[in-house]
């Protein structure tokens, strides 16, 4: 039943949905119109506040493409490779697949939304190994399992809140940074990841089809395609090195000067981490990544390698964020966004504004697929907006009530990615490789995930207490 109703949706998701960037677009033409009807600005004035806007997210967009291709990097070195190998090893049957591949996807997405592609690699090679798995079901556990992400500790929103002098400070939206303590270590973001953790899987395993309408790997193999398997990051290395011995490549390929420079990095994460606690931002968890690829690769040239692998991600977020900038210039220098803020809290309470600040998440995903994109775009409103409505309450209550509503907006954005086909970019260059595989094969499955996942973040941002 679950398979029929996910077959349904695929078909109709394919047609309703354009590229994300038309949506960008789309979004910017909106908040134009917006602020010539509701705020009164002048034609002139909103070309002047979109281009003021569109490069204040430069450092941040930068930000954000460190977490996604850091991640990436450190997904495709040895040691991941060795661990998949390990665990696909032990997973036997087809139920066990879907289980293993969603739960520990999970997992991955709450250590960097950029080890999707981890989770790829781990599904690829048990349908290779395993007979029966359906492939499009399995790639729909792969896209379901970055559910939880923005809960982890790469999730945007409470990484920006605690990052210091980040754009909402500086537009002075923020008076100063909100702890990761009162979000990604909150009650209600650990319990809402468990429940993912737990629930997920049950619920692929739910979907898994009968066995004679089961899709293999090799059903789905094109026969145009020639299967070559590719160079691993340091066979790739190993083929760019020169005959004989040279300083060029003694230098490329050196333990020495990787680790002096690995050792200096932990060096200082571990005093930050002594001295400050639980203490992480964009800049930490960045620097982080870095350290610990360069140390699972050995050598500067196979790092240089994997990250120049993992940049072939990053155009989306490279073309999209001046955008979303420029929506954030219209919204600031206009008074649009202050204007939203100011509706939003009339008819909201500060018992029903989280619900509400998780359904815009959602839907304002689904035009703005980037959690730091989103963020930039409705990070001011929601923010004015819950300081509005929390006025009357204590500072320390007033925080919390903060962050509570920010990471409703980031549980919004990380629930309708399952019916944003965006980021199936980051790992179909991995799961659809040689196939005849598209991502509307797998949006119909991930639709059942967007309706039971529903409940869990509707009910932890009500209820569970930050």
């Amino acid at each position: 039943m679950l398979a029929k109703v996910g077959k349904f949706f695929a078909e109709n998701f394919r047609r309703w949905l354009p590229d994300s960037f038309i949506f960008a677009i789309l979004l910017t033409l909106i908040a134009a119109l917006m602020a010539l009807i509701f705020v009164g600005a002048k034609p002139f004035e909103i070309v002047q506040s979109w281009y003021k806007g569109f490069w204040i997210l430069l450092a941040f967009a930068m930000q954000m493409i460190l977490i996604l291709v850091t991640g990436y990097a450190i997904a495709i070195s040895p040691p991941a490779e060795k661990f998949l190998d390990w665990l696909s090893k032990r997973v036997k049957t087809p139920g066990a697949v879907y289980v293993v591949v969603t739960f520990a996807g999970c997992i991955f997405s709450l250590i960097s939304w950029g080890w999707i592609v981890l989770t790829a690699v781990l599904g690829r090679e048990l349908a290779t190994r395993v007979k029966g798995v359906d492939y499009r079901l399995l790639a729909a556990c792969v896209y379901t399992a970055f559910l939880p992400w923005h809960g982890g500790l790469s999730g945007s929103i409470p990484l920006v809140l605690n990052t210091p002098d980040n754009f909402l400070i500086k537009a002075g939206v923020l008076g100063t940074t909100i702890p990761t303590t009162m979000t990604l270590l909150s009650p209600m973001n650990i319990v809402c990841g468990l429940s993912l953790l737990i629930v997920l899987p049950a619920l692929m395993l739910l979907m898994k089809p009968a066995e004679g309408s089961v899709t293999e790997f090799a059903d789905m193999v094109d026969e145009g395609h020639k299967a070559v398997k590719p160079m691993t990051v340091e066979e790739e290395a190993n083929s760019l090195n020169l005959p004989g011995k040279n300083l060029s490549d003694m230098l490329n390929n050196s333990l020495i000067l990787q680790l002096i420079i690995v050792a200096a990095g932990l060096w200082f994460l571990v005093h930050h981490f002594a001295t400050k606690g639980f203490d992480i931002n964009l800049n930490i968890m960045n620097f982080l990544f870095i350290m610990v690829g360069m140390l699972a690769h050995k050598t500067p040239f196979r790092y240089l390698i994997a990250m120049k692998r993992a940049c072939s991600n990053i155009s989306g977020i490279v073309l999209q964020f001046p955008f979303y900038a420029g929506i954030m210039g219209i919204m600031i220098h206009t008074g649009l966004g202050s204007a939203i803020a100011a509706w939003l809290a009339g008819f909201a309470t500060v018992a029903s504004f989280p619900f509400i600040a998780f359904l815009i998440g959602g839907i304002v995903n689904i035009f703005v697929p980037s959690g730091g994109g989103e963020w930039a775009v409705v990070g001011q409103p929601i923010l004015e907006a819950a300081q509005t409505l929390g006025a009357s309450l204590p500072a320390d209550q007033l925080t919390a009530f903060i962050a509570r509503s920010s990471m409703a907006v980031g549980y919004g954005d990380a629930w309708t990615n399952m019916i944003q086909p965006f980021w199936t970019l980051a790992f179909f260059p991995v799961i659809a490789a040689g196939t005849k595989m598209q991502a509307r094969d797998i949006m119909g499955y991930t639709f059942i995930s967007l309706i039971v996942s529903f409940f869990i973040f509707a009910i932890c941002v009500t209820w569970v207490p930050v």
